[in-house]
């Protein structure tokens, strides 16, 4: 039987992953802080942080594959020579306007999709507490089980 210690541990698991929005890889060492120093209590705590550990290591893999994949359109764009707007100062007010690189709607395109892969990915981490809360295990979707 779980008791609401083991609950509560590995919600906070979980939820440790907000950490880096105050603490930089602060998403990496709350949870594995908490997971290390409480594997041992129960296979629900050590379940629960193998999976929320899991997550972030394929949230950061992910990342990286997708910025690998977009920086390289915004700088084609660039060394091309940023038409979009040209500025000539304010004596004679001179905006000009040209037409974006279809390179740069692709680079774009793969920005809005790590802000909405972002958005999920908070959802989820939600939601893996949630279930921690009430007892029950959880697998993230897409996740690379590293640890296992």
């Amino acid at each position: 039987m779980i008791d609401n210690h083991h609950k509560n541990l590995a919600t906070f698991i979980h939820l440790s992953t907000f950490s880096r929005f105050v603490i930089p890889f602060g998403n990496f060492i709350g949870p594995i802080v908490l997971w290390a120093a409480n594997k041992n209590k129960s296979e629900f705590i050590d379940q629960h942080g193998k999976q929320a550990i899991n997550f972030q290591v394929s949230v950061l893999l992910y990342a990286i594959i997708l910025g690998t994949l977009s920086v390289p359109f915004f700088i084609i764009k660039l060394f091309r020579g940023l038409n979009v707007i040209d500025f000539h100062g304010l004596n004679n007010f001179h905006i000009n306007i040209g037409e974006p690189s279809p390179l740069l709607y692709i680079g774009g395109g793969l920005g809005v999709i790590a802000v909405f892969a972002f958005i999920v990915e908070l959802a989820l981490i939600v939601k893996a507490s949630l279930s921690a809360r009430d007892g029950k295990a959880y697998n993230y979707p897409f996740t690379i089980n590293f640890l296992k």
